[in-house]
Formats: C-alpha cells, sequence, structure tokens
C-alpha cells in the first residue's frame, strides 16, 4: 500500500478543505435565507425561486471547470506542467467570455425569464424575486472565475488555498447580510448586494494568486491571454457534457420548483428550507467526488489504471460515511435552525417531517448514484453519465414529483419522493457501468 499515489494523509488534507469549501458555500445560502426569512415569507419565498435559477448557473460554470480539473490534473499526472499551464489559461478564458455573454443576455430578458418560468405568482413574491435577480445576475463573471480559479488550484492538489478563500468570503457575505438587511434596512436587496460583493472578492483573489511565480499552474497576464481553439475544445468535450447534465439537474428542479409554487407560500418557504438542509448535508460528498476528479487525473496522467480504480472504490466508501454523518448532524439542528429563521410553525413542521425521510434515504442511495459518478467523469466517461442522469432526472424525478403534486396532491413530499426514485436507479446503473470497466477512456 505505501507505493499508492495518495496515502490515507494526503487524501485527508486533499479532500478535507473541499469539504469545508463546499460546506461553506451551502452555510452562505442557509445564512442569506435565514437572514431574509425575518424581513417576511414573501421575501424567503422570492430569493428562494430565484436561487433555483441562480444554482443553473452555478452548475453550468462548475461543470465547466470540471473540465479544467481533468484536463490540468491529467498534464499534472504526466508532469507536464506546461500544457497544464496553458490550459488552465484556456479555462479563464472560457470562463470569462461566457459569464459576461450570459450576464448580458440575463439583464436583457430578465422579467420575461421569470414570467416564464414561474408563471403567475404572489405580487411581492414577484417583486422580491426581481430585485433579487436583477442584482446576482451582475455576480455571473465572479462566480465562473472563481469556480475557474479554484478548480485549477485543486487540479495541482492545493484544495486548502480555495478553501481559505471561500472562510473570507462567506464572513463577509455573513457581514454584508448583517449591515444591509438589519443595519441600513435594505432588505432583499441588501442579500443580494452582500452576495454580489463576496463573489466579486472571491474571483479577484484567486487570480491574483494564480499569476503568483513558484505556482505549479500559473496564469500569465490576463490582457495577453489568447484563445487556442485546441486546447478549449478538449475542455469543452470534458465540460460540455457535464454542463449538460448539470443544466438538466437545474431544469428539472426548476420543473419542479414550478408545481411547489402552486402549493402557496407555507409550502414553498418549508421546500426552500429543506432544500437547503438537503444541500448543507450532502456538502461532504461532493466534496468527496470533486476530490476524486484530482485523485482519477493525475492517476491516469501517471498511467496507473488500477490505482484510478481503487481509488474510486475507497471513496465511494467514504461517501457513504460522510453522507450518514452529515444528515445526522442537520437533523440533529433543524428544529433550532428553522426557529431561529423565524419560520411560520406550519412551514417549521413541514420541513422537518421531509428532513426526516431525506436523513433515512440519502445516506443509503447517494453515495453509489454521485461519487462513482464523479470518477468515471475523471476518466472521460462523460457521456455516458450525461445521458444516465438527465434520463433518470426527467423520466423519474420530474415526472413522479409533477404526478405527486399536481395529481394525487400530495405535497411537497412529492419532490422528494421523485428524487428517491431518481438516486436509486442512477445508482444502480452507475455500479454495474463501473464493475464493467468500460468508464475508463483516453482524457488527453
Amino acid at each position: 500500500m505505501n507505493d499508492h499515489i495518495f496515502s490515507n494523509r494526503k487524501l485527508i488534507l486533499l479532500l478535507i478543505p473541499i469539504i469545508a469549501e463546499q460546506f461553506l458555500n451551502s452555510l452562505m445560502g442557509m445564512a442569506d435565507s435565514m437572514m431574509v426569512s425575518n424581513v417576511g415569507a414573501a421575501a424567503l419565498s422570492g430569493v428562494s425561486l430565484v436561487d433555483s435559477i441562480n444554482n443553473l448557473v452555478v452548475q453550468t460554470f462548475a461543470a465547466l471547470a470540471t473540465g479544467g480539473v481533468i484536463i490540468c490534473a491529467t498534464y499534472i499526472g504526466q508532469k507536464d506542467h506546461k500544457r497544464a499551464n496553458d490550459a488552465a489559461a484556456q479555462l479563464i478564458l472560457v470562463a470569462a467570455f461566457i459569464s459576461f455573454a450570459l450576464m448580458f443576455i440575463c439583464m436583457i430578458f430578465r422579467d420575461q425569464l421569470l414570467s416564464v418560468i414561474f408563471g403567475k405568482i404572489d405580487a411581492d413574491v414577484m417583486r422580491a424575486s426581481s430585485i433579487y435577480f436583477l442584482m446576482t445576475i451582475l455576480s455571473y463573471p465572479g462566480i465562473a472565475l472563481a469556480a475557474a480559479g479554484g478548480a485549477i488550484f485543486r487540479a495541482e492538489g492545493n484544495s486548502r488555498l480555495p478553501m481559505n478563500v471561500a472562510i473570507v468570503s462567506n464572513i463577509l457575505n455573513v457581514a454584508g447580510n448583517a449591515l444591509f438587511i438589519f443595519g441600513l434596512n435594505m432588505g432583499v436587496f441588501g442579500a443580494a448586494l452582500a452576495t454580489l460583493l463576496s463573489r466579486i472578492f472571491s474571483a479577484a483573489v484567486l487570480l491574483v494568486l494564480l499569476h503568483r511565480p513558484g505556482q505549479i499552474i500559473r496564469i500569465g497576464s490576463l490582457h495577453r491571454m489568447k484563445p487556442d481553439f485546441s486546447k478549449i475544445k478538449r475542455i469543452l468535450a470534458m465540460g460540455i457534457p457535464n454542463g449538460i447534465e448539470n443544466s438538466m439537474f437545474q431544469f428539472g428542479k426548476l420543473a419542479i420548483q414550478s408545481s411547489v409554487s402552486i402549493l402557496g407560500t407555507t409550502a414553498i418557504a418549508a421546500q426552500a428550507m429543506a432544500n437547503i438542509f438537503e444541500n448543507v448535508n450532502g456538502v461532504a460528498g461532493v466534496g468527496v467526488g470533486i476530490g476524486l476528479m484530482t485523485i482519477v487525473g493525475q492517476c491516469l496522467g501517471a498511467g496507473r489504471k488500477d490505482e484510478a480504480i481503487y481509488y474510486t472504490k475507497k471513496m465511494i466508501g467514504w461517501g457513504y460515511i460522510v453522507i450518514l454523518a452529515s444528515c445526522l448532524f442537520t437533523y440533529a439542528i433543524a428544529r433550532p435552525v428553522v426557529a431561529l429563521a423565524g419560520m411560520e410553525k406550519e412551514s417549521a413542521a413541514l420541513c422537518i417531517y421531509m428532513l426526516g425521510w431525506i436523513t433515512i434515504a440519502k445516506p443509503i442511495l447517494w453515495a453509489p448514484s454521485f461519487v462513482t459518478a464523479y470518477g468515471m467523469r475523471a476518466a472521460g466517461d462523460v457521456k455516458f453519465s450525461m445521458i444516465v442522469a438527465t434520463l433518470t432526472m426527467w423520466l423519474l424525478r420530474v415526472s413522479l414529483a409533477t404526478y405527486l403534486i399536481r395529481v394525487v396532491g400530495i405535497g411537497p413530499m412529492g419532490v422528494w419522493i421523485g428524487m428517491f426514485s431518481d438516486w436509486g436507479i442512477r445508482a444502480i446503473i452507475f455500479t454495474i457501468r463501473f464493475r464493467w470497466g468500460k468508464w475508463i477512456h483516453k482524457v488527453v
């Protein structure tokens, strides 16, 4: 075991900062919702609805960054640092171009987007949504460049630095919320402004740090970057299938949110808080998966296929452990959190009920459904993952949830029944694919 590329100590040093960073990002969402909930149920509902759009954007740029992680980590495994640097520069260039283009498009069509996605909702909820959406659109370049910068550091095995930036960014966001919402009485606008400033901070700091001499991967002067379409093609070949998969996932959530939005403010608020808890109890598992991409990429770059298989199995096992611990933790803190958030009694009770079922199902189903897929993507098996995840999302999660809510009238619990069925079938398919061994492809 001593000849493995990653010792247990090295794995822990890689994974803990990634998990901590993911946890902090989820806590930022929870802190936002808790603070905004004190403004009123309409404000919380409006922020929740817009965040379902913004999560689509976040996941899209995370997928693009994933393409960069896979390419850069593989080059590092090959000890070809020049190509790793070139790939990283192209990732930054593509992230900047796409994010600014998306920002301008959403600015132009923001009102139409809200109307098409959410239809007719209460006037005060739409007002809050419109304000929050306008401000957060401006943060899209910050989201993209921070995702790309953090991914580059993680590809070289330096997960601690992005975590430290995330810590400071989260502190700034919470402090900004406190100042703008409570100190200056700016309501939803204040929450959006704090989020915007914290995201700009993250992107700026990571870009500056990537420019420092002595980095394994170093980005040169931004204004001298020129597009290299062969490298961009490789990044997009990894990133686009992940982007489509993540986009379909978020579009599915939007479709489900559209059904939840007809249930009234109480159900929307309960579902919003349950979503936040579910995001929090999944971050450790996501962190394990993100770390696995660096691990598999470096193993395959070094030509050690058996190591890639070994670590994927190992990380699936670790995924079971961290998801169980996370679910028990979030369930334990749920009642104090909803009390501090000032949620109405009916919304709080419904939220706790749904979280109880999540705590039962998620530790059983999540790790083989998601961690396995992270390893497969890092090995270049991105199209299969995309097709399976998209099909299970629409055929199970969305369709079943929509039927249970709109036809059966089961309420927001229908969302989670659909989700559990999605996880279960996906876990079976990915496990079979992994055991067949057809998931390792040539990445670069």
